[in-house]
Order: structure tokens, then sequence, then C-alpha cells
């Protein structure tokens, strides 16, 4: 029968003192594996915390939460976590003071999703974002169509950042609105002005099929010019 303050199972768990070096190599590790499994997650995967801080949290949660209650876990290795988890914090911090393009790769970079009411495509394709989640993050903001928006981008949070157009400034653009949206077609019923449903591009097109001038797509809806209403 195991007795209470037990002083090496309580701190070493009965195992050598070597042992802590294990410790310190298994920290690097899963601290390493945390931080390539989140950035692979994306930045909507961890909303309004940076991919680092995200790390840290879960890093130094587990370090403290498995000893309070589980037995089997040595006090002094956890503490070692802690230690291992401060230096690598501190390592990764100084290397993004020292370096730009580490700093984007651990913290991310702010990227432009719409300039002058059109998606920057590119931009667009690298972020792991739908186009309906990103419809609905606008639609929160009370925009109707890409055409009241200026530019938008996608901060390092994951959070969206809109600026807009004066209502005098405000073009034809590519609805979001569900209802609208989703009269999308490969035919175009009557003449007037289209927005491409891929990029947003908008053109003025007759009745029949066209292609996109930008991006090639054969997809229209009749676009909208609707002034913003807050």
């Amino acid at each position: 029968m195991k007795e209470i303050f037990e002083w090496n199972r309580l701190f070493f768990n009965e195992l050598p003192e070597v042992f802590l070096l294990e410790v310190i190599f298994r920290s690097t590790v899963m601290f390493t594996i945390l931080l390539l499994t989140l950035k692979l997650a994306g930045k909507r995967g961890v909303k309004q915390l940076s991919i680092f801080e995200t790390v840290i949290i879960i890093a130094l949660g587990s370090a403290a939460g498995d000893p309070m209650f589980y037995e089997d876990v040595g006090i002094v290795p956890a503490a070692i976590v802690f230690l291992v988890i401060i230096i690598l914090y501190r390592t990764v911090t100084w290397l993004t003071g020292k370096s730009k393009r580490f700093e984007e790769f651990i913290e991310g970079k702010t990227e432009c999703l719409i300039n002058d009411g059109k998606f920057s495509v590119s931009s667009f394709k690298k972020e792991t974002l739908a186009q309906d989640e990103f419809f609905s993050e606008l639609r929160v903001k009370s925009i109707e169509h890409l055409g009241q928006v200026k530019h938008a981008f996608i901060e390092p949070s994951g959070e969206i950042s809109v600026f807009f157009y004066e209502d005098n400034e405000v073009k034809y653009g590519l609805p979001i609105l569900p209802a609208l949206f989703n009269k999308k077609s490969k035919t175009v019923s009557e003449d007037g002005i289209h927005a491409c449903t891929f990029c947003g591009h908008t053109q003025e097109l007759k009745k029949g099929t066209a292609k996109c001038e930008i991006c090639k797509k054969e997809e229209w809806v009749e676009a909208i010019n609707t002034k913003r209403i807050t």
C-alpha cells in the first residue's frame, strides 16, 4: 500500500534522476509538434490568439494539470517541463525579433483577401478559409455585396478587418446574401452588370454565356450596388 507524501514518488515518481534528460527531450519534441500542428491548422483554427500563444497555453496547461491529480506523474519532471517551455518561449521570441521570415512563419502575416471590391484570389488560396465562412464574416459586418468593400484583410489572429468605400464610391459588386448569391448560373438570363462568383470581378454581359475576363470562370450572378446601411 502506497503512503501519502512518499517524497521520492511525489517528486520523481520513483524514477532515476537521469530521466530528467528524457523529460527535456520529450518536452522539446512535443512543443515542436504542437507548434507545427497548429500552424497547419491555420489562423482560423486559433482565432483571436496567435498560434504561438496557443502552443504556450496548451503546453503549460498540460504540464501543470497532470501532476496535480495523477500520482504517477512526478512534480520535478513537470517542473522541468515548465522550465523547458519557458526557455523555448524565450528562444522563439528572440528569433522572431531577429528574423522577419521566422516571425511570419510563427505568427503568420496579414493577407489581403479583397482589393477594390474583388477577391485577391492568390491570397485567398493561401488561407484555410471557405468562401461561405468568409461571406458569413462579412454579413456580420452588415455587408451586402463586395462593391461596398474597398479592402479586407485576414489578420494573424484570424480576425477579418474591413475598410469600406464611402457611399458615393460604392460600386457594383458580387452579392453575398444567400438569396441573391444562390441565383448564380452559367447562363446569363438578361443583359446587365454581372459578377463572377469565383473572383468577384464585375462586367456588363449580354444574354447567353461568357467567361470572366480575370479568372476565366463561367459562373455569374447579377451584381448589385446598394449602399451600406449601418
